[in-house]
């Protein structure tokens, strides 16, 4: 496919519709972690640079469709403004005459923000209608978020039929360039170390990257359903026999032994700050609950990461929030941090955790995606990505003069 981004388009003096991720944790009516907000500041800032007026579009948590209050985008709007230095309008609508005439004023170098596009149930409909009335807000439409790139929705998908001038934002380009540079160019040895709860959400990216890499490191929940693949006693995970089974297949294929298996854990009983810890073999977990791997298991993880060329990581080794069960993730957090290997990092806790021990800064890149970064590591195509294809025609409709 081939893809346009915002720094190789003619975008001088015009108004951009621009789609961000703004679905940032709130506390109190203040956002609390701006991560996602500050990621977007390059492309906004790249376009006001060049003359242009900005209307952009968010979505924030799950309102199914109605006004929730505590989901509007007003208090992001006014974080967005004192990053920026710089007023960011607010309009508390999303289509119609109001939307319409704040988007119609927009003076260059001016910007204005419109309520979360999730109040309306045609967002998630990736309603036509809605779709048209979107792109009529610009005369270039520009996706920078990545991290909603897996959904197919009116304001990532369905809006860009509607405007010919369509294209890729700072933000994704850097995710979409980081992904190719892991998964597609890798410096070998090319290192996985996918951890975690949500098992079966994962089994595919496992099943893609096993064709990929070189190695891959499984702790967390993750190694479960392949230890009850072996007869091994896993009473306290239960993986569901689906997962198992493919599991069983991936055994199968694997003749070069690229699945590095954890050799011991720290058990307990219940999931607990003060909960008793030991650390046991891997046969010996019987019915209790593996909530970290073990010193053992650490080492040799630390050691499969210090000779890799590529690492890429999804997901902690354990509860990593309790300190008893935190050294596992921290093993390997800093290991990659050492390393002078490309390392790619995805996942919310798995950011989470590389705050908590303050090594961010020291891995190559930290992926915004959460569902996203894990859709790409399966193979797939994600909509908006795919909707971004200059290759492809597009519905021309006309846009604000």
């Amino acid at each position: 496919m081939v893809m346009r981004y915002i720094d190789e388009m003619d975008i001088d003096g015009k108004r951009v519709l621009l789609r961000v991720d703004y679905n940032v944790p709130m506390e109190n009516g203040r956002v609390e972690d701006d991560a996602r907000i500050k990621a977007s500041l390059p492309t906004i800032r790249y376009a006001l640079d060049r003359g242009c007026s900005l209307v952009i579009i968010s979505h924030m948590g799950r309102p199914k469709g109605k006004a929730v209050p505590e989901l509007s985008l007003a208090p992001v709007s006014e974080h967005l403004s004192r990053l920026l230095g710089r007023s960011v309008r607010f309009v508390g609508d999303i289509v119609g005459p109001k939307a319409r005439q704040a988007a119609e004023e927009l003076w260059p170098g001016e910007m204005l923000m419109l309520e979360n596009l999730r109040f309306d149930p045609r967002e998630e409909e990736n309603d036509k209608e809605f779709s048209r009335e979107l792109a009529s807000y610009g005369q270039v439409y520009i996706d920078d978020a990545f991290s909603n790139a897996h959904r197919a929705h009116a304001s990532n998908v369905g809006v860009v039929r509607y405007l010919p001038e369509s294209g890729g934002g700072l933000q994704m380009k850097t995710e979409l360039s980081s992904l190719q540079r892991a998964l597609d160019l890798p410096r070998r040895p090319l290192v996985a170390v996918i951890g975690g709860a949500k098992v079966a959400g994962k089994i595919a990216a496992l099943e893609n990257l096993h064709g990929r890499v070189d190695k891959m490191l499984l702790g967390g929940g993750m190694a479960y359903p392949f230890l009850a693949a072996q007869g091994r006693p896993v009473d306290g995970a239960s993986p569901d026999e689906a997962t198992v089974e493919r599991a069983r297949g991936m055994l199968e294929r694997d003749r070069d032994h690229k699945l590095v298996f954890p050799v011991d854990m720290v058990a307990a009983d219940r999931k607990s700050e003060d909960a008793f810890a030991e650390v046991v073999p891997i046969d010996e977990l019987g019915n209790r609950l593996g909530l970290d791997i073990g010193p053992r298991t650490a080492q040799i993880f630390r050691e499969e990461i210090a000779r890799a060329g590529t690492v890429i990581w999804n997901g902690p080794m354990g509860v990593f929030e309790m300190e008893p069960f935190s050294h596992g993730t921290r093993t390997v957090a800093e290991a990659i941090a050492a390393s002078p290997a490309f390392s790619l990092v995805g996942g919310g806790d798995t950011g989470s955790a590389l705050d908590q021990y303050g090594l961010r800064d020291r891995t190559s890149y930290v992926s915004t995606g959460g569902g996203a970064f894990l859709e790409a590591l399966t193979g797939r195509e994600l909509p908006a990505v795919e909707a971004l294809d200059t290759d492809k025609g597009m519905i021309t409709t006309r846009t604000i003069a």
